[in-house]
């Protein structure tokens, strides 16, 4: 069975930065389109990021563009999502998600695989 292994949440002040890591193991993830979505209290999990295996390819929800970056170390396989300017809008449970098909898809649906989340709260 494939896992994906999360880290990185935590508590930051409004404007900070945090790093989220995602390590794919137990089995064969290459080619999988990966990404990251967020759940807020009481909302629908929605995607935030995603990434072809290859690197070559990132998409991103508008209300992160130009503060997060998603991105792959190609040297261990493992994912990251960089994230600046932090606000309380930011404030959620992220999960890494891999989907078998190559192309990043925006529906949760889509993915076959999920990490356990990781916490990200932004004090005002």
């Amino acid at each position: 069975q494939g896992q994906l292994i999360e880290s990185g949440g935590g508590l930051v002040q409004a404007g900070g930065s945090l790093r989220l890591s995602c390590v794919p193991s137990g089995r064969i993830f290459s080619g999988y389109a990966m990404a990251w979505f967020r759940q807020a209290p009481g909302k629908d999990r929605e995607f935030v990021a995603g990434i072809t295996w290859s690197g070559s390819g990132t998409y991103y929800t508008d209300a992160v563009k130009g503060r997060f970056t998603i991105s792959k170390d190609n040297a261990n396989d493992t994912f990251y999502l960089h994230m600046n300017g932090l606000t309380s809008e930011d404030t959620a449970v992220y999960y890494c998600a891999a989907n078998h098909d190559r192309h990043v898809a925006t529906a949760s649906i889509a993915y076959d695989y999920w990490g356990q989340g990781t916490q990200v709260t932004v004090s005002a």
